[in-house]
């Protein structure tokens, strides 16, 4: 009102906490698993008919991935803001269909060129409707993040296990276009389960005053340094690994029925971990869980340059990587609110993702000029284990630093 007296400006509220995170691990886990499936997972089953109709070189078909991951890091800050003021509902509903949208439209392309340009809206989709909101909704909603989060990667563990062969059967059956509209009437879903089960976002203001909240000053941070340092060397690696890890296996001399069966076991390893900790709930620290994964990096890494060519000893490195790979995927969501705090939780980890682009797209390209130079992969382990070193020590610096004062901790 006019000339009422001026009032200390107040922070902004958090959204209320539901009386249970049912609802929420229930729309986060199906809406994310579809997602993931749908809008990435399924992605390199298509390469061997696109390029076989028409033409396209290995290389010009996995662009379209990558201009998808340099589009979504690109906008990732952008999308973090939003989400921090504005709240995640709409935007994963709406990138949800979006991301449906496109699917369709792939199922009529012809044109490389527009199947780029497809895959460039992909990426923003991929910023709006996936992993970055999603988390960022759960910190701000849940009543127990961290069981939360756990529960919810307990599910999207199985995105590949459903739909890679999911995806190949509908290729079998109604051809590439086919299983393309199938796939894009299956991600409308998680847009519908957004709007139905996720509550409004609460009204939040911009904060102000002396505890206002600064990315350039966050990023500055030694525990972001730590975290983001941590999360670029895990992305080299897990990006690596994914692109190479059977012709690696193979090159050792294991039969291939015994590389299949390991890759296979990286999935259910890696929800075992996950579970162990929805079960521990918040009897440990993400610092401490951090620390564990991270150190399990560089010690899976070892396990894979100094096993024989025995599936015994192989299993060792598949359960220690998958291990480390569920558990810092948790850490990445939860251990960012416990080590830097909710304030700006979606500005943050958008500059994580940003952080994290470089290494993810120039990893598989990487690994394979060292394969061409050294005329194997033998040096690649060796590599990799170092790169864990780093992350590793990279996060445990993050750990050691105090948590902000004004910051509550993950589920207080």
């Amino acid at each position: 009102m006019e000339g009422s007296l001026p009032t200390t400006p107040k922070p902004a509220a958090p959204a209320p906490a539901p009386a249970s995170d049912r609802r929420l691990i229930l729309c986060m886990a199906i809406g994310q698993t579809i997602g993931w499936g749908t809008l990435f997972a399924s992605f390199p089953l298509f390469g061997a008919p696109l390029e076989a109709e028409f033409g396209w070189t290995r290389t010009e078909f996995n662009t379209g991935l990558t201009l998808a991951l340099l589009i979504s890091g690109l906008v990732a800050v952008p999308v973090g803001r939003w989400v921090d003021r504005r709240g995640g509902r709409w935007l994963l509903a709406l990138g949800g269909w979006a991301g449906a949208a496109l699917l369709a439209a792939l199922a009529a392309t012809s044109s490389l060129p527009v199947f780029w340009l497809i895959w460039a809206g992909m990426g923003l989709v991929q910023a709006c409707a996936l992993w970055g909101p999603a988390m960022a909704v759960v910190v701000t909603t849940a009543r127990d993040p961290v069981r939360s989060i756990a529960g919810i990667t307990f599910v999207t563990g199985f995105t590949n296990t459903i739909f890679v062969p999911l995806t190949a059967l509908l290729i079998a059956q109604l051809g590439w276009r086919g299983a393309l509209l199938c796939l894009a009437a299956l991600q409308l879903i998680p847009g519908m389960l957004a709007l139905r089960l996720l509550p409004p976002a609460a009204p939040r203001g911009r904060a102000t005053g002396q505890g206002a909240f600064s990315l350039a000053r966050a990023v500055r941070s030694r525990a972001f340094l730590g975290i983001a340092g941590s999360l670029a060397a895990h992305a080299f690696i897990g990006v690596g690994l994914g692109a190479h890890v059977i012709p690696l296996l193979r090159e050792k001399g294991l039969p291939e029925a015994s590389v299949l069966l390991l890759v296979s076991l990286h999935g259910p390893f890696q929800v075992a971990a996950r579970a162990a900790l929805y079960g521990l709930g918040q009897r440990v620290t993400m610092r401490s869980v951090g620390r564990l994964g991270a150190s399990l990096v560089p010690l899976a890494m070892l396990a894979l340059a100094l096993a024989p060519a025995d599936f015994a000893w192989l299993v060792l490195f598949i359960l220690a990587w998958a291990m480390a790979d569920g558990l810092m995927t948790i850490v990445r969501a939860a251990g960012v609110v416990e080590i830097l705090g909710r304030d700006g939780y979606g500005a943050i980890t958008g500059a994580l993702s940003v952080a994290t682009v470089l290494p993810r797209t120039l990893a598989p390209v990487a690994i394979a000029l060292i394969w061409q130079g050294a005329g194997g992969y033998g040096p690649v382990p060796w590599l990799l284990a170092g790169l864990g070193a780093l992350g590793a020590a990279a996060f445990a610096l993050a750990a050691a630093q105090p948590p902000p004062a004004s910051q509550p901790g993950v589920g207080t």
